[in-house]
């Protein structure tokens, strides 16, 4: 085994969008870091849907771009429809989705990647981790070849044991087109970590030119579209729409024809899906009242003849395959380009991981995105960005980032792997959050800019761009709160509009804008100042000052909480010795082993006496200062 000459202070595992996020972030805080892939030429392919964003999904995507990392910005450049998802409904689920140009947004990202300093790009297969005694040291490469650094960073997507299934049929593969990684993840198991199966899938891609658009229902995106980035000030790639077409009885009828040669049916399949996004077949059978279920026909990019229906993803056999798919109006004559298939891997429960990402067994070593149990490109990075941090700075010697639940969407998803862990894969969701209100996408600036540019993720440039807009924001919620109302004729006209007739001379601007009748359009209408407010600083505004109460009340609940959140649980409590704790408590404790009360009180069981009788102990002598 050669050792090569160059040492690194972090070394990716996987060049997917946790892979990337977590090289970049290393190498722009001034560590030396080598990306690791089996094939250079699928960095940050879209395997799945290309498209970034969503529900919950879009809110992540706003974070990531606070904290300096690049997945907003890669599909601001690359992306061919941006809609707002949930227009109708409060700001905190309001949700930005983007269509991608896929193979743009692979390339953009690439060439991001070379062009970082401190960055190498290497192509090969990792198939297992180099320690020295009992300290990881780098990783070791089937051709050969061993890198050394102080920490590494697994982000191995589906390609650990990847087995795809294409009804009976399957084969070994990371995903269609690639070769698995063997190996890895049998040293992990062997290290210690606990090693689980599960299963992903994908629909066919399709051939457009065989698909009658004219029968199919258009959906354009938004005009203007908005950006992800904070930074883009707008987005220039043409716009393209995409269709909705529907299933029927009879596709339904096709697909339980098929169910007997389904390996998720036959028992060929070990791993567990993901519940809120299954396969079609699945939704037939759990739905059987259903009479139909939507597709949107979404076009891969500006010049490929390639269109990708999603929610149609199955494994099962090729031949059903195209007679369910030709049942559908409009697709009757369509040709498969590409087969859908399933896939199986294996991933690392995320117990096992400190809130840094950090694997609690082995120092130096972090995982992020699907090895953790997670869907989604964007979950992938959100993890991928915060590995690549905390990997960093335990090269500094400082001490790690970790987001709280009541200041990220990001800190709510690693909260919720490393103490619940998760036995199917997991799917970010509003409703996960309990701060929701706090965390939405319009203000993930102001929660974590301050962090990004701390870090050095940040430019000065964007940096001062935030101060000026922060400025802007605090300058004109105090200027509504002063400016009253004259009751000029102009002003009562626009009142009576509005029917507010019973509005009184002296009323402030914000008092007028808590109204629900009322908007800051609405404001530009009675004040020449609100009149030149830009859009960007006009949301703020609106949204501060008509949610103040409901914001004030959970910034009360985040503030009760910190005491919990904050009290770390030292890595040497025996819990054994905590005499006053049920045996289910401490067996649960003794297995999760939560870094802080906070995340203990979140275990299933672990009940509110539970949680007073090891904050009590805590404060015993003989645990002191034994805190990680």
């Amino acid at each position: 085994m050669m050792t090569y000459d160059q040492q690194y202070d972090v070394i990716v595992i996987g060049a997917g969008h946790a892979g990337c996020e977590a090289a970049l972030a290393a190498a722009r805080m001034g560590c030396r870091t080598m990306l690791l892939t089996i094939n250079l030429d699928a960095i940050a392919l879209m395997s799945c849907n290309p498209s970034i964003g969503g529900l919950a999904k879009g809110h992540l995507v706003r974070e990531i771009d606070a904290l300096g990392g690049e997945m907003a910005k890669n599909i601001d450049a690359t992306g061919i429809q941006f809609r707002i998802l949930n227009m109708k409904k409060g700001p905190a689920v309001r949700a930005t989705r983007a269509q991608a140009d896929k193979q743009l947004y692979r390339l953009r990202m690439k060439r991001i990647l070379e062009q970082q300093q401190d960055l190498d790009l290497k192509q090969g297969e990792a198939v297992s981790l180099y320690f020295e005694g009992s300290e990881l040291r780098g990783v070791e490469l089937r051709s050969g070849i061993r890198f050394l650094s102080k920490t590494v960073v697994v982000t191995t997507g589906t390609f650990m044991r990847g087995l795809i299934h294409i009804g009976l049929n399957n084969y070994p593969g990371g995903r269609a087109g690639d070769q698995p990684s063997i190996g890895l993840s049998d040293q992990l198991k062997s290290l210690g970590l606990q090693v689980g199966r599960l299963k992903t899938g994908t629909p066919a891609r399709l051939d457009s030119r065989s698909i009658d658009f004219s029968r199919l229902e258009t959906q354009f995106g938004d005009d203007p579209p908005q950006p992800f980035s904070f930074s883009t000030e707008r987005i220039v790639m043409p716009q393209l729409p995409c269709h909705i077409a529907y299933t029927n009885k009879r596709s339904h009828d096709i697909i339980r024809t098929g169910l007997d040669r389904s390996p998720l049916y036959s028992g060929v399949i070990e791993g567990i899906g993901p519940r809120y996004c299954p396969s079609i077949e699945d939704k037939v059978v759990r739905f059987p009242d259903k009479d139909r279920h939507q597709t949107f026909i979404e076009p891969e990019g500006l010049d490929t003849i390639e269109v990708y229906p999603s929610g149609m993803s199955t494994s099962l056999p090729i031949d059903i395959q195209i007679a369910f798919y030709r049942s559908i109006v409009g697709l009757e004559r369509v040709e498969i380009m590409r087969p859908a298939y399933a896939i199986e891997y294996d991933y690392v429960d995320p117990i096992q991981l400190h809130s840094s990402l950090e694997t609690k067994m082995i120092k130096n070593l972090y995982h992020a995105g699907q090895i953790n149990g997670t869907s989604g490109y964007e979950e992938a990075a959100g993890q991928g960005l915060i590995a690549g941090i905390n990997a960093a700075l335990r090269t500094q010697g400082r001490d790690p980032l970790v987001l709280d639940r009541s200041l990220a969407y990001i800190g709510v998803m690693i909260d919720d792997l490393v103490t619940l862990g998760t036995k199917e894969p997991y799917r970010m969701f509003t409703s996960r959050a309990e701060y929701r209100l706090l965390l939405r996408e319009d203000n993930a600036d102001l929660r974590l800019r301050e962090t990004g540019y701390r870090l050095g993720l940040v430019t000065d440039q964007e940096y001062s761009h935030f101060i000026e807009k922060r400025n802007r924001i605090t300058e004109d919620l105090d200027r509504i709160a002063r400016t009253r109302l004259r009751l000029t004729e102009e002003q009562l006209e626009v009142l009576a509009r509005h029917g507010l007739e019973d509005i009184q001379k002296g009323t402030t601007l914000e008092q007028l804008l808590k109204r629900s009748e009322i908007c800051y359009a609405d404001l530009a209408e009675l004040d020449t100042v609100s009149r030149e407010t830009s859009s960007v600083i006009r949301e703020q505004v609106e949204i501060q000052t008509k949610y103040k109460g409901y914001i004030d009340r959970q910034l009360e609940q985040v503030e009760q909480s910190k005491k919990l959140e904050t009290t770390r649980i030292p890595v040497t409590l025996d819990y054994a010795a905590v005499k006053s704790l049920t045996t289910e408590v401490r067996e649960k404790l003794s297995k999760n082993r939560p870094d802080t009360l906070g995340q203990a009180s979140r275990i299933p069981g672990v009940t509110p006496a539970a949680i007073s009788i090891l904050s009590i102990a805590l404060k015993s002598s003989s645990w002191k200062g034994s805190a990680k």
